[in-house]
C-alpha cells in the first residue's frame, strides 16, 4: 500500500472512530449487501473490523478482530428491530434498520466523511 493510499486508510478509520458500535454494525450490514453478498457473521466481523479497526480489535492484540464486541450490540439491534438474523444464518436490515443506514451512507458519500 502507498504512503498517501495507507494515510487515506487511516484518516478514514479514525473518521468512523466517533460513530457508535451500533451505527458501525447497521453501516457495516449495508456495506455488505450494497456489494451484493449474503452478511454472514464471519463477513460482518470482516466488513467491521476492516471500517474501524480500533474498535473491533482483540484487547492487546490490534490486527485482530474481536467477534465478542458484535454479540451484545447485535442483540440489542435485533431488539430495535433494526436488525433481523443471527449468526448461524446471516443479518438483514429492517427497513427501519436501512432507512439509518442510507442516512449514514448519505452522509459520507457527500464528503462530509470519507469511505
Amino acid at each position: 500500500m502507498g504512503k498517501n493510499k495507507k494515510k487515506t486508510a487511516n484518516a478514514n478509520s479514525q473518521t468512523y472512530e466517533d460513530k457508535s458500535i451500533n451505527s458501525l454494525i447497521l453501516f457495516s450490514i449495508y456495506r455488505v449487501r450494497e456489494a451484493g453478498r449474503r452478511c454472514t457473521f464471519e463477513r460482518l466481523m470482516e466488513e467491521c473490523f476492516k471500517l474501524s479497526p480500533r474498535t473491533f480489535c482483540l484487547a492487546g492484540h490490534t490486527e485482530w478482530p474481536d467477534s465478542r464486541k458484535l454479540d451484545r450490540p447485535l442483540r440489542s439491534l435485533r431488539e430495535e428491530k433494526l436488525v433481523s438474523g443471527d449468526p448461524k444464518t446471516c443479518f438483514v436490515l429492517t427497513k427501519e434498520g436501512e432507512k439509518l443506514a442510507e442516512e449514514m451512507a448519505k452522509t459520507f458519500r457527500q464528503g462530509k466523511l470519507r469511505i
